[in-house]
């Protein structure tokens, strides 16, 4: 069989190498180079660059002394906020990529502030806030744990509200009209407790990304402090920065 001629002859190859891959079982060993050569009528240099290709989107494996190997690309799921235009939340920007997300409630409870969150709120050292804890899945897989904080005096129906389904941003939106205008994004790395590797099926002491957010109103007042820490291996954090000239 011969590569198709339309485009560089490389990508032709790539494509068709990239259906046969998938067609075949997870650690089937390829060709040789030689015989591929000269199934699609192709140098090597530009085979190797076919092959290259699918080495870089995890569908093929290089191995010295085996040859190359089928294998499965890793499923990443894009951890998103978005903060520009609008500030939405996680669950609202991965559901309308698609992506079946899902949320179970760890913790939901009213607690004096702890020393960090009372100074990203402006509030006094032991003022009431709404705390909550919230592991987060995309297609089944555990992606993340969310720990938000509002103050109670303002938004005292979120240590009642269902949030197993839906935004936080939203139902403060719904629920108060908050005015959810700015947000401040710190990104870290952190390791991985035995509790939450636990949620994460992960090993303890595994690196976690760490975001933490705090967003305020138009006029700079301080409303939710959230930090999520996240699977590195299944997860990125993407920012979209605009510039407005302001």
């Amino acid at each position: 069989m011969t590569a198709a001629t339309a485009g560089p002859k490389y990508l032709s190859v790539r494509e068709h190498l990239r259906r046969r891959v998938a067609a075949m079982p997870e650690g089937a060993l390829l060709p040789p180079e030689p015989t591929l050569c000269a199934e699609y009528g192709v140098s090597r240099i530009t085979l190797r660059r076919a092959v290259d290709g699918l080495v870089a989107d995890g569908h093929l494996v290089r191995e010295q002394g085996r040859g190359t190997y089928v294998t499965r690309p890793a499923i990443r799921h894009e951890y998103r906020e978005s903060f520009v235009h609008r500030i939405a939340g996680w669950s609202s920007v991965m559901a309308e990529q698609g992506a079946q997300v899902g949320t179970t409630v760890l913790t939901q409870r009213v607690v004096p502030a702890p020393s960090p969150v009372a100074a990203e709120l402006a509030l006094d050292v032991a003022e009431d806030v709404v705390e909550l804890e919230r592991l987060r899945s995309v297609d089944g897989a555990p992606n993340h744990v969310a720990h938000s904080f509002l103050p109670a005096a303002l938004y005292p129906r979120a240590a009642e509200e269902d949030f197993s389904e839906g935004s936080l941003y939203d139902f403060l939106r719904r629920e108060y009209g908050a005015d959810l205008a700015h947000a401040r994004i710190v990104v870290d790395v952190g390791t991985a407790a035995p509790d939450e590797a636990d949620l994460l099926r992960i090993a303890a002491g595994s690196p976690l990304l760490v975001v933490r957010t705090t967003v305020r109103d138009s006029a700079g007042h301080p409303l939710v402090h959230s930090f999520s820490r996240l699977r590195p291996d299944v997860s990125q954090v993407e920012f979209e920065v605009s510039v407005t000239g302001r």
